[in-house]
């Protein structure tokens, strides 16, 4: 396997409206993120990944971009975002920007000329469709509930829109937007940004024929674009990262995408993982079995030349901690467990900012004070269908994006010590308990736990590019696996359950001649005649090294 410096590192996500506020407006900005660079650089990370900051109407928090090449006035400049680039350099972090080109915002210039007439030369920048009769061209529906397809008078046509009304989809079969597109990242490469997370990317390959009950995407084409990309610009800059947000793939069908031999991404986020409870707004409990099968699968079959992307949240998904964890009694216990297990497999780790102290889904008491498109559209159309506010009220407090949003709880000072001002979504309540200064005075708190995880990642190759194999698969409470690498063995037990939890071990995962290398309970794990017994939601990590 090839070392990468992308396999080695540790990205830390930043949602700029939720992360820092530097002039007490509410909302976060490029001022604030550099005022918390050195706290970053202290936790360890190498990268950070920023959501988009580029000019948007705000539909959809950013991922609505009007003009590629400018600042959301609310976040800053661009001379304040060029000082936040050269101050993540001098402190040897590196930086990536979301690169949202599957659609723009209809407030684009190009799609405002596109609405224009059927024979502006902007037409075919996007995707306009006659309908079928007085119906839509096709029964799609919008990731953001309702039709995929808006009717603009003007022209008589449909547009599709797979996410927001205001989101029109780009035409990437007309090469002057792929041509558009090229010069847009070159822009951002040549300022010396290190790489792109590309949103929904694998949705850029439209079928030919706009027919059925779903959209389908044509991954033949998203692989030609992208090749495309690679040739045209992604090579030209050796040493970037790239990451594709790739809804829909397999552990095969990313290998497609990641394979070094094949020139298109560095990794690919899957959501495999995030549909363990089954449809998006079910209130079951996810199975571990099911969860271990997944995350397994992904370990063992992705192939030698192809590379994981490890996550557990991010601004689209709940609070890992809330949906995966224990966010009562055992927080902190689970927090670490989880942690815990993304930091010691294969894979390039990216935490959420507030992950790393330990922060929880939000206990909204209305839906008014919900901000997310997603959540809003949703209930909405639940209202239609019958569902009462209580009932939608329970969903969204445990489901809704928003709870990966509030702002980040800094301190136990007015408004987390976020912003001044009024915040533009309601702060978590629970921040007087749950905050980075809390954390940095505890020793042994979860933000001095992740620092060790990520030193301990940089320190031992084994954990970042050891084999993978899994022990107690039919296990409904323990998840135990081994890495290894040439003479070096990790063994990693992590109890999912708020129970106490005897494990009966095989000859080769007895301990004895294995040092605890971390463990998020204070003293020595209990191994008596081959039994390890694990505490709630305790995790353990054994390093030996093989004769």
């Amino acid at each position: 396997m090839t070392k990468k410096w992308w396999k080695e590192a540790v990205v830390y996500q930043i949602y700029p409206r939720s992360f820092m506020d530097s002039n007490g407006d509410g909302i976060g900005d490029l001022n604030g993120i550099i005022s918390k660079l050195d706290y970053l650089k202290d936790l360890g990370v190498q990268v950070v990944w920023l959501c988009p900051v580029y000019q948007s109407p705000n539909d959809d928090n950013g991922y609505d971009i009007s003009d590629y090449r400018e600042i959301m006035n609310e976040f800053g400049t661009m001379q304040e975002w060029e000082t936040l680039l050269s101050e993540m350099h001098r402190r040897g972090l590196k930086l990536i920007m979301d690169l949202v080109v599957n659609h723009t915002s209809d407030e684009h210039k190009w799609f405002v000329e596109s609405q224009k007439s059927k024979d502006s030369p902007y037409r075919d920048y996007y995707i306009w469709r006659d309908g079928n009769g007085d119906a839509p061209p096709t029964e799609w529906q919008s990731y953001f509930s309702f039709d995929a397809w808006q009717y603009d008078e003007t022209t008589k046509q449909y547009y599709l829109h797979l996410f927001s009304k205001k989101q029109p989809d780009l035409n990437w079969a007309n090469p002057a937007v792929r041509a558009e597109v090229f010069d847009l990242m070159k822009f951002w490469l040549d300022k010396g940004i290190d790489g792109f997370r590309m949103d929904v990317i694998n949705a850029i390959g439209k079928p030919n024929v706009f027919d059925g009950a779903y959209f389908v995407p044509d991954d033949r084409k998203t692989h030609e674009y992208l090749q495309e990309m690679n040739r045209k610009v992604l090579s030209k800059y050796p040493g970037i990262m790239t990451v594709g947000e790739t809804p829909g793939v397999t552990p095969q069908t990313a290998a497609l995408f990641t394979d070094e031999r094949r020139e298109e991404l560095n990794m690919v986020f899957h959501f495999e993982h995030m549909g363990v409870e089954g449809d998006k707004y079910s209130l079951n409990r996810f199975r571990l079995t099911d969860l271990k099968r997944i995350l397994s699968k992904w370990q063992t079959e992705l192939g030698e030349n192809a590379w994981n992307s490890l996550y557990l949240n991010n601004h689209d998904q709940p609070r890992m901690v809330s949906r995966f964890g224990n966010d009562g009694e055992y927080r902190v216990q689970s927090a670490k467990m989880l942690a815990t297990m993304l930091h010691t497999m294969q894979g390039t780790p990216y935490i959420y900012q507030g992950e790393e102290i330990g922060m929880t889904n939000v206990p909204f008491s209305s839906l008014d004070d919900y901000r997310d498109i997603e959540t809003l559209n949703w209930a909405k159309e639940s209202r239609l269908q019958g569902k009462t506010d209580e009932e939608l009220l329970l969903v969204a407090n445990r489901k809704s994006r928003d709870n990966a949003r509030t702002p980040m709880q800094w301190s136990n000072a007015q408004n987390a010590g976020f912003t001044a001002g009024t915040p533009w979504i309601s702060v978590n309540p629970n921040y007087p308990e749950i905050n980075v200064e809390s954390d940095l005075r505890n020793p042994d708190s979860i933000l001095n736990y992740y620092k060790k995880l990520i030193q301990l990642r940089g320190q031992y190759d084994v954990i970042v590019y050891g084999d993978f194999k899994e022990y107690f698969t039919e296990s409904e409470q323990v998840y135990c696996y081994t890495r290894t690498l040439g003479n070096e063995k990790l063994q990693v037990f992590l109890n999912f359950t708020a129970e106490p939890v005897v494990l009966p071990l095989p000859q080769e995962l007895i301990p004895e001649k294995a040092n605890p290398l971390l463990s998020n309970y204070a003293g020595q794990p209990e191994v008596k005649s081959g039994q390890l017994n694990l505490r709630p939601y305790e995790a353990l990590v054994y390093y030996c090294e093989l004769a």
